[in-house]
């Protein structure tokens, strides 16, 4: 047997009391466990059904997804490739939190266990020297503006020694950065107690009685804007509404991404964020 399969028998001790602990499931091969994940919650007979915290983990995907449907490149054996059911009581308009607060769990769970301290590139992407190695992907489902539930999909490129083109432009994984392999093992359990630590503080937030949802998240939003080399003083290229460049100028109260262009400030809501060389004469364009 393969010695560091993520499975449930030997995760299980090591996310002792997260909302994870005895809802992991373990398959060789999957089209993608966010797909795994979207069928467990529709075959929920009533929301009683839904358990909240249920993993899957894949050792392989066969269409693993992105986002914008771009395909996640999914090496057997070699990342980590994860979906967990979340149910948190926010409004629909409040999604973008989770994917930031994975974001910061994941950077969290990295550096925990291999001391490498990645990049949030906004608002779901963490880079090591500027190339992509963990895609966060978050689908939700909402009834009446409220969340029923969400799938927080995330993809680790931790022991692959190569990526086929294009991707090897663009892609990296910590046996890359590093030249040594991980235990993919020590590093889903890391994910999973770092996630639960983050996503507990983000329902405190939620119920906190703070008078606006702008001052509840704000810690959050600090420490996402602590994290990344993104959110202030990047010149970037914001893939949406056709397109525009700008310098980064913090996030709002929202989560969204504050980009100073040529004919003022405008918000990058879900759009991909990526560099340019910035220009010393001006403030975006």
């Amino acid at each position: 047997m393969e010695p560091d399969l993520l499975l449930p028998e030997i995760l299980a001790p090591l996310v002792r009391n997260t909302i994870f602990a005895g809802h992991i499931h373990h398959s060789l091969q999957v089209e993608s466990t966010n797909l795994l994940a979207a069928r467990a919650a529709a075959a929920a007979r009533s929301s009683a059904d839904l358990s909240e915290g249920e993993v899957f983990l894949a050792e392989e995907q066969t269409a693993g997804r992105g986002r914008g449907n771009n395909q996640w490149y999914s090496e057997r054996g070699a990342g980590i490739y994860c979906s967990v059911i979340l149910r948190p009581q926010i409004k629909a308009t409040d999604v973008l939190w989770l994917s930031l607060i994975a974001a910061v769990a994941a950077q969290d769970a990295l550096k925990e266990t291999t001391g490498v301290v990645a990049d949030i590139r906004w608002p779901n992407d963490l880079l090591l020297d500027d190339k992509k190695f963990c895609g966060i992907l978050t689908e939700v489902h909402t009834e009446s503006n409220q969340v029923h539930h969400a799938i927080i999909g995330i993809g680790i490129n931790v022991n692959h020694h190569q990526f086929p083109e294009p991707l090897c432009a663009t892609a990296t994984s910590l046996r890359l950065k590093t030249g040594k392999k991980w235990s993919r093992l020590d590093l889903t359990a890391a994910l999973l107690k770092s996630l639960d630590r983050e996503y507990r503080a983000l329902l405190r937030a939620v119920h906190s009685p703070g008078p606006s949802s702008a001052q509840r998240y704000e810690p959050i939003l600090r420490r996402v804007e602590a994290r990344s080399s993104y959110v202030f003083g990047k010149h970037v290229h914001v893939d949406e509404n056709g397109g525009y460049s700008g310098i980064t100028d913090g996030l709002d109260a929202r989560g969204f991404l504050r980009v100073r262009t040529e004919h003022g400030l405008r918000m990058a809501v879900s759009g991909n964020v990526r560099p340019l060389p910035r220009r010393p004469d001006a403030a975006g364009d």
